[in-house]
């Protein structure tokens, strides 16, 4: 069987860099406005350098402890995949900058323009000059390389200004410092692109015209190293392994784990080079060179004709003048009301009635209401909750702090470990404690990736619950980009789960047992594929629609491809890695396997097995890979409101009908577009009218004109 799976299946790198090609196809769409599709590109860019940092250096780390090891999905070494990652990136690379250079040129007309220091007016130039001289020479600490001053230490992610160097001979100033230099024959000059200076420089002008800081000090390095003849003159950047797991045996066992993770996050710039992107292209002698110093292959360099950090790209579309947003990015849509709350008060309508918030069309403002009225209520024991990423300014901590310091009982389970949002995290946790909320961090070796949130209260008579499942973080900041479902419910069944998950959580026990939910690493998968089974029972009666961010889990797929073989009918909707091939004889030929990628990201994930009044629907916070189904804390929950189902279909239906953005997962591993039919169908478009019509006519409701009036007296 192991064999047998490699038919069927694909390599989860190679599926990634995929998923990363379709979001730079979205800066190609004609349709996308232009500095949107110029986000694209930061976009994809930023992706790849994670996917370098995290995938890659795994990779590397693997090469060094278990070279022999084969992904099961492919049968590739360690090595092999790094190959081949190699072998599909550099096209990515020619790809991205050529469409880079083609957005630039259309967005010029409009006044938008990055410039070379070649292509600026004469005041431009001195201009330029002058802030040079003035802003940005004062604060550089340039070095050179020689036996006195060893070949610094470059930080992950930084840019740096390089040159090659030749001592000028000055006969004035002679002395022994001349004679030692005239042995050398080159020097290598390196200058750190400052954190503490604008990483662009706005040109005056009503124009939007701005170089790029490093152009600036590459053009005017003569100044910097004013006693050498300089040749090569490039800026680099090196990528570094940030795959550190918490664990890592260097720890002190007796330190507590919020300090261990500020030790990670210092060992993070210390890591192995994974990758090293140029400007230009190296001489044969500085390539050798950089290769030595890094110890990396000529494979792992890649010259970016782009800027290597395009973050600014988001500034500056925030920045544009009116009259330029309406043609140059999306029109701006805010997070609508829920067209089913109507009197403000959340708690009292979730005592009542479930409640399913899909953002971003829908607000996350009723959520954070329900957790402000609860620190509030006199009736309210204790709020509980897990914390994997939040934004960097949470109303959330807030309202818990100010829970806390009303005399709730306020426990917060926090994630240390969510990559990249760590420092974020220490710095909560910390401002949480200090308002008197109970912090804990979690498991060795199992990071808890749910999203759960319980709300404890007395009744005359009883102990009463609100509890919150959702599909995406407690982020007020993504619930306006990301899409994703968040159920509150009143449910005391589920209550009662979620106040035993609650208390397995603090004394770490990871096999606790739920009437409702279903949580890894224990239940999920089992769970999964028992509802699997079901279906597969039924055969060609079966129906399975599961809506992911990734699918890599083997037993999933194997599970997936019996599935097929009994003749159930299967759609897969994975926004990004999917290791699983569609339409293959024998195996996958009842799989359809699509993706998603626009102007918000997908990020629900969605379990439906059956149809009709048999229908069972799970909304949670796994994918159906390895990692979440058996080394994290997860948590999906079943949807038991009929008209909370129908909503639910109705999003899959549409996502599944999408002819514009979506794209079809072939057999031979290639996404192609779909066909349009005569109406074109944007999934993400018709949610945003759904729910701005909705809101229409709630304001129409609460607002009636004379007429609306006048034709109610007559129905009466």
């Amino acid at each position: 069987m192991k064999k047998e799976i490699l038919n069927y299946t694909q390599n989860r790198e190679l599926s990634w860099l995929k998923f990363n090609h379709r979001v730079l196809e979205e800066a190609q769409d004609p349709t996308v406005p232009l500095l949107e599709r110029m986000k694209f590109v930061a976009i994809f860019t930023s992706n790849l350098d994670e996917f370098f940092m995290i995938r890659v250096g795994s990779l590397f780390d693997m090469v060094i402890t278990d070279p022999k090891s084969v992904d099961a999905r492919s049968g590739m070494t360690p090595s092999e995949q790094l190959s081949a990652i190699y072998a599909a990136v550099a096209p990515l690379y020619k790809e991205r900058d050529k469409i880079y250079s083609e957005i630039k040129k259309q967005l010029s007309p409009y006044g938008v323009c990055g410039l070379n220091y070649k292509e600026l007016e004469q005041s431009e130039k001195k201009y330029v000059k002058k802030y040079f001289k003035e802003q940005i020479l004062p604060v550089l600490s340039p070095q050179i390389v020689d036996s006195n001053h060893p070949f610094p230490h470059l930080l992950n992610k930084k840019i740096y200004v390089t040159a090659t160097l030749r001592p000028q001979n000055h006969s004035k100033q002679g002395g022994s410092g001349n004679k030692q230099n005239s042995k050398q024959d080159t020097l290598l000059g390196i200058v750190p692109v400052p954190d503490y200076i604008s990483e662009i420089i706005y040109l005056p002008g009503h124009d939007i015209r701005y170089i790029r800081a490093e152009k600036v000090i590459l053009e005017f390095l003569d100044m910097v190293f004013s006693k050498y003849s300089l040749s090569d003159r490039n800026y680099i950047c090196v990528t570094r392994n940030a795959d550190i797991h918490p664990d890592d045996d260097s720890f002190e066992v007796n330190e507590d784990f919020r300090n261990r993770m500020k030790k990670t996050l210092h060992k993070r710039r210390k890591m192995a080079v994974v990758r090293l992107e140029t400007a230009e292209k190296l001489s044969p002698e500085n390539e050798k060179y950089f290769c030595d110093k890094f110890q990396i292959k000529r494979e792992q360099i890649f010259r970016t004709k782009i800027p290597m950090k395009l973050s600014y790209i988001f500034s500056i579309a925030g920045n544009l003048p009116d009259a330029m947003k309406r043609s140059l990015i999306y029109q701006p849509f805010s997070p609508q009301r829920s067209r089913f709350v109507t009197d403000g008060n959340i708690m009292n309508y979730v005592k009542k009635k479930d409640l399913l918030l899909f953002y971003p069309y829908e607000s996350m403002e009723p959520f954070l209401s329900l957790i402000r009225e609860a620190a509030f209520d006199p009736n309210v024991l204790t709020i509980k909750i897990t914390i994997y990423r939040l934004a960097k300014k949470a109303r959330l901590v807030e309202y818990l702090c100010a829970a806390a310091e009303n005399g709730k009982e306020v426990t917060v389970l926090i994630e240390l470990r969510a990559r990249f949002d760590e420092q974020n995290n220490i710095y909560w946790s910390e401002r949480l404690e200090e308002a008197g909320c109970r912090v804990i961090y979690g498991f060795e070796g199992y990071k808890v990736h749910s999203k759960l949130c319980l709300i404890t209260y007395r009744t005359r008579n009883d102990i009463k619950y609100i509890t919150q499942i959702g599909t995406g973080n407690y982020n007020e900041k993504t619930a306006a980009m990301y899409t994703d479902l968040s159920l509150i419910t009143s449910n005391q069944e589920i209550g009662e789960d979620a106040a035993s998950f609650f208390k397995n959580m603090a004394i770490s026990n990871l096999d606790g047992e739920y009437q409702r939910l279903i949580v890894s690493p224990s239940s999920l998968k089992s769970s999964v594929l028992s509802m699997m089974d079901e279906e597969i029972r039924k055969g060609e009666q079966g129906r399975i629609i599961m809506k992911m961010n990734s699918v890599t889990d083997i037993d999933f797929i194997k599970k997936v491809c019996e599935a097929s073989q009994a003749g159930v009918k299967i759609d897969l909707q994975v926004r990004g890695i999917c290791c699983i091939l569609p339409g293959i004889k024998g195996y996958t030929d009842h799989v359809t396997v699509t993706s998603i990628v626009g102007r918000y990201l997908e990020h629900p994930r969605i379990f439906s097995f059956g149809t009709g009044a048999d229908q069972r629907i799970y909304i949670g916070s796994a994918d159906m890979m390895t990692r979440n189904t058996e080394k994290r804390v997860e948590v999906a929950c079943p949807i038991l409101d009929a008209d909370m189902k129908k909503q639910i279909n109705h999003y899959l239906k549409v996502m599944l009908s999408d002819n514009v953005k979506l794209r079809v997962l072939e057999s031979e591993g290639v996404y192609a577009k779909r066909e349009q039919s005569d109406k074109a169908i944007n999934a993400q478009e018709i949610f945003m009218k759904e729910v701005l019509e909705a809101e229409g006519n709630r304001k129409s409701d609460e607002n009636p004109s004379f007429f609306q009036r006048l034709k109610k007296m007559i129905l009466k």
